[in-house]
């Protein structure tokens, strides 16, 4: 979060801090009244002030959660903090600065490995914004930024990796069965594998689905989980609404039969047993379907409305419940209480 913030005025100032004390106090109230065996109904996030330096405010996308420890992570997508959280403590804290720090101006999907170690992906964070030779009107040479990150449960910085040779934008990412993280692409129907070998921390192009899988505007490879028979990754398309199922042996490709169901806007998505998830954000709808230990064909059991308050991103299951991000994407100038939240309706 940023520290120091130039104050050009004095009326926007006020303005947002009022609304922010406001909206602490309600969401502060509400926590307390939903607290559930040891658990909380909405978790409260740290955003920035608005002002001439943040005219957006703070949005947010990412979760990844630490079921041993009881932990959850947050990303930013404004200035690239991650915050993390606990279970059954209705304020989080931010974790790590952005803005900079470790090249992260941004971030996306968020995963946590058996070891606590943090994987972040970020998104368009080392995409050029159209300046003179691949820098900014800021002076920030994008192309020379880090497009993941991985941090040991300490917080420090294990790997900061650039994708060579293109511009990506990777969304999210999910621990395979050996180990390795899977980072999905947004720009292109690829995966991309994060390990740690002999030689340290390295990135490489897992799967080209480019052939198989046709790029439409908007975002395309998005939520990312692993098949209950550990043999697949199951990837979402949100643009299009499709499902698709990646063979772990070979990195091989195939639409996943759904029966024609509704998935467009599908961003995050949360595995639990056969039971499958699908966070549609902008349509403000939640999914659930019965997916097959292979991933191979899923049945819609229902959909439901989420808030029409709130656009939901991403989820992660936590002890015992889904925790969903809401992103305020759905906000000009995104303003608090900035939450998670365990019921997607409220």
């Amino acid at each position: 979060m940023k520290r120091n913030h130039l104050i050009t005025s004095s009326l926007l100032v006020a303005t947002a801090a009022t609304a922010s004390l406001a909206g602490l106090a309600g969401t502060t109230a509400a926590t307390a009244a939903d607290r559930d065996h040891g658990r909380a109904a909405t978790y409260l996030l740290t955003g920035d002030p608005v002002d001439a330096s943040n005219p957006a405010g703070s949005k947010f996308e990412g979760i990844g959660a630490d079921e041993k420890r009881g932990r959850f992570y947050v990303s930013e997508v404004t200035g690239g903090e991650l915050h993390r959280g606990k279970v059954g403590t209705a304020r989080t804290q931010e974790w790590l600065a952005g803005n900079g720090t470790d090249g992260r101006y941004t971030a996306r999907g968020v995963t946590v490995d058996a070891k606590g170690r943090v994987y972040v992906a970020g998104g368009p964070n080392g995409i050029s914004n159209g300046g003179p030779n691949g820098i900014d009107p800021a002076g920030t040479d994008n192309a020379s930024r880090p497009d993941l990150w991985v941090y040991a449960k300490s917080g420090e910085l294990l790997a900061a990796l650039q994708i060579p040779g293109k511009p990506v934008f990777l969304n999210d990412v999910a621990i395979g069965p050996d180990g390795a993280a899977y980072f999905t692409n947004s720009k292109d129907a690829e995966i991309y594998r994060v390990a740690q070998g002999k030689n340290g921390w390295s990135v490489r192009l897992w799967a080209d689905a480019t052939a198989k899988i046709a790029g439409q505007p908007g975002f395309n490879l998005g939520g990312i989980v692993v098949s209950a028979d550990e043999k697949a990754l199951v990837v979402a398309q949100g643009n299009t609404g499709r499902l698709w199922r990646f063979a772990l042996a070979t990195g091989k490709v195939r639409q996943v039969r759904t029966g024609g169901a509704d998935l467009t806007d599908a961003d995050g998505l949360v595995l639990q047993g056969n039971r499958l998830t699908v966070v549609r954000n902008f349509k403000k709808q939640i999914a659930t379907l019965r997916l097959s230990a292979d991933g191979r064909k899923a049945k819609l059991i229902r959909q439901r409305a989420s808030s029409p308050d709130r656009v939901l991103t991403t989820a992660k299951a936590i002890r015992g419940q889904i925790l969903y991000v809401d992103s305020k994407f759905d906000e000009q100038i995104a303003s608090g209480p900035y939450e998670v939240i365990a019921d997607p309706t409220r």
